[in-house]
């Protein structure tokens, strides 16, 4: 009978560096614009990868996201590429479940709560409330948005949400209405932010 061998992060980790490595990764050097940036495991190097990025399936390779650092493209301040798809597929899976005042998740949410919780799962620590929220992070015009992006709705940004698109967000809108996709249009836009 063959010994099968355990997966473990450890393997996944240079399973991912060696790919890197492998589809030509030839310097460690400073950020290539259009290259990945793929942290190699134990070792404090990165390895810049043009075209990663591109690969059929890659961002579904286990660890991907946990060793891929940055999508380097050209200059600007938008949010890393793997970083803010992760963040809209996290917000769409808790789409239905309940608002409930003051919750912060997992399972239940009000709308500053919702943000800060998905934002936690990528690694991200943002402020608790929809109005701390919206003073801290890097402001966003209307016309600029990114999906990711918090946006705050209402004078006094009593409401947020995250944009996740073709003019939609998601939030946690309030009690009786469960997470939902709702357009950018339903309420009054207030300001939006990128951390």
């Amino acid at each position: 009978m063959a010994k099968h061998r355990r997966q473990t992060k450890t393997t996944r980790r240079i399973a991912i560096a060696s790919t890197a490595v492998a589809m030509g990764a030839t310097a460690i050097s400073p950020a290539v614009a259009g290259a990945a940036e793929v942290q190699i495991p134990n070792a404090g190097y990165t390895v810049d990868v043009p075209g990663l990025e591109n690969v059929p399936g890659i961002q579904e390779v286990p660890g991907y996201s946990d060793y891929v650092v940055q999508n380097n493209t050209a200059a600007g301040s938008a949010a890393p590429a793997s970083q803010s798809q992760r963040i809209v597929e996290i917000a769409q899976s808790k789409i239905g479940s309940p608002y409930v005042y003051g919750a912060a998740g997992p399972n239940a949410f009000d709308c500053s709560g919702f943000t800060s919780w998905v934002y936690a799962q990528v690694g991200k620590q943002i402020p608790r409330t929809s109005q701390a929220q919206a003073s801290a992070g890097t402001p966003v015009a209307y016309n600029d948005l990114q999906p990711g992006d918090i946006v705050s709705f209402y004078g006094g940004a009593s409401h947020v949400g995250i944009y996740i698109g073709d003019g939609k967000i998601i939030d946690a809108l309030n009690s009786g209405t469960p997470v939902g996709v709702r357009t950018l249009d339903y309420m009054p836009f207030n300001n939006a932010v990128r951390f």
